[in-house]
């Protein structure tokens, strides 16, 4: 049985459609998009639902809902929250058994939504959007990033205070072995093993960064704790028991530093990878019209500004609610170096990568 959430939300969405620049009720076209557009709305208004697996929580997820509703009052969205691993294994088994459930799936593993366009079950479409994306962020016009999240630095301010923090890659590691002693503990990072996000970052490190082994090796040397969260992390860097987190979901730091000033982030300003929660149709979606409608309004202005409003930076620069890809790279000091939605994401779901991935990580974990 899925953990479905369904939201079958009014028209008063809490973020305004119509004020982003999508029409409320869809009643005109946006500009750019074909003329013929209308006719996509009126045969998913017929198709009456859209069905989405996702990663994305409810809290970040609710209020892009509650705007598409807003904007196609008619289709109901069933949203079903059922993690990474969840959505890929259940895409996996609904297409060996040819009973497909979901129109969209939409999570942060941006490797395993690869592996599904690698085997035919992801949908072509090209979205009238497609020309405010970034290069990087649209592979073949079937898969699409819809955020621009960076991976960053949680800590704890006053457990911090005595030590000189970094704001480079490399004086990260020069701060774990030289307090290594005053750390002991209490460090805290992924678990790439129990964490498909942790391993796309670790594994994106490893081929983008000479010395991501040596921080694993300082870490661990630092009696560092893995998590499978970055929320199991923040619990315990609040609680102190932990004072510092690395590689880390910056967007969700920004998000609780905002709201908690007893912690802080830090974007490392030398190097500061992003992912990016990542998007497709499925193939023989059981709403394609409904699909097409909801991804075209997931990468538009009124979408966009609905996650970005809710800490999910937008991978547009024309967004001005909350933080989008230009503020994003500013914030990093330039040195923004977002993952592409590329073919090399499968080279780290091959087994013997995967193994030898691990076998270092185990290797230099043991400090």
């Amino acid at each position: 049985m899925i953990n479905r959430r369904q939201f079958v939300l009014g028209s008063a969405a809490g973020v305004s459609a119509l004020s982003f620049g999508f029409p409320a009720g869809a009643q005109t076209i946006p500009a750019g998009y074909p003329a013929d557009y209308k006719d996509i709305v009126e045969k998913a208004r017929a198709e009456g639902a859209v069905s989405i697996y996702t990663s994305t929580d409810d809290v970040q997820g609710r209020p892009l809902v509650e705007a598409f509703k807003s904007a196609f009052p008619g289709i109901r969205v069933d949203y079903n929250d059922i993690g990474t691993n969840g959505a890929y294994n259940r895409v996996i088994s609904e297409a060996a058994a040819k009973q497909v459930g979901s129109d969209v799936v939409w999570t942060s593993a941006m490797d395993l939504q690869m592996v599904l366009v690698q085997r035919g079950l992801a949908e072509a479409y090209k979205s009238p959007e497609t020309k405010n994306l970034p290069n990087w962020a649209n592979f073949n016009d079937t898969l699409y990033g819809t955020t621009a999240e960076p991976v960053g630095i949680l800590y704890n301010k006053a457990q911090t205070a005595s030590l000189k923090l970094p704001k480079t890659r490399v004086e990260l590691l020069a701060f774990m072995k030289d307090n290594k002693d005053a750390l002991k503990g209490k460090l805290a990072t992924f678990d790439p093993e129990k964490s498909g996000t942790g391993f796309l970052f670790f594994n994106n490190d490893a081929k983008t960064r000479s010395d991501t082994f040596d921080l694993v090796r300082a870490f661990g040397a630092a009696d560092g704790k893995i998590y499978g969260s970055s929320g199991a992390m923040r619990e315990k860097i609040v609680s102190g028991e932990h004072v510092f987190a690395f590689n880390i979901i910056a967007s969700y730091a920004i998000e609780w530093a905002a709201k908690n000033p007893a912690l802080g982030y830090i974007l490392t300003s030398d190097y500061t990878a992003a992912f990016s929660r990542v998007a497709n149709i499925s193939k023989g979606a059981p709403h394609p019209n409904a699909a097409r409608v909801f991804l075209d309004f997931l990468l538009s202005p009124a979408g966009q500004s609905a996650l970005a409003a809710n800490g999910a930076p937008s991978i547009r620069t024309d967004v001005t609610n909350g933080i989008n890809l230009a503020k994003l790279n500013e914030m990093a000091n330039g040195n923004l170096k977002p993952i592409p939605i590329t073919t090399a994401l499968l080279e780290a779901t091959e087994p013997k990568n995967r193994a030898e991935f691990f076998r270092r990580w185990k290797e230099a974990l043991r400090g």
